[in-house]
């Protein structure tokens, strides 16, 4: 099997492509209940306005809102709990030292099944300014007039 046939997107932050520079992407795993896998497997995850902080040399994924499942009963947990993300004590370490110097976030940037596991995609990640995302909306329109132009172009031919 391929690796594109054994990923199975179920949530993407979008807003992270808009507000942050993505400086550096790595995949982790994440310590869940069976209800909150099975409220994954459904789609009911938003990792909008989440990101990642180190405490007691563990990585932790803070502000990640998972529904409670509709057929789980007192075995639901708390929808915005902290939940434990799975990394190598020197990739936690090299990361924490990286938002210590440097002022740099961590965000998730995606959640996803891998081989009937749920992965976290975390990025490094710097800010943008207001400035830096007008300039990225401007390139992104000339694009879309220029696809548009190219289009229209080949069907009158």
């Amino acid at each position: 099997m391929t690796e594109k046939e054994s990923i199975k997107v179920v949530a993407d932050n979008r807003k992270a492509f808009h507000d942050y520079h993505i400086l550096e992407r790595f995949e982790t795993g994440i310590v869940l209940t069976g209800t909150e896998v099975k409220s994954i497997r459904s789609g009911k995850i938003n990792l909008k306005d989440s990101y990642a902080s180190v405490q007691n040399g563990e990585m932790w994924l803070i502000g990640t809102h998972i529904s409670p499942y509709e057929q789980g009963n007192r075995s639901n947990k708390d929808p915005l709990r902290q939940r434990k993300l799975l990394l190598h004590k020197h990739e936690i370490l090299r990361l924490f030292l990286q938002v210590k110097q440097e002022g740099l976030t961590i965000v998730p940037l995606k959640c996803y099944f891998k081989r009937g596991k749920v992965k976290i995609e975390l990025a490094l990640v710097k800010g943008k300014h207001t400035y830096d995302k007008r300039d990225a909306l401007a390139k992104k329109e000339s694009q879309r007039d220029i696809d548009r132009v190219m289009k229209n172009r080949s069907k009158n031919t």
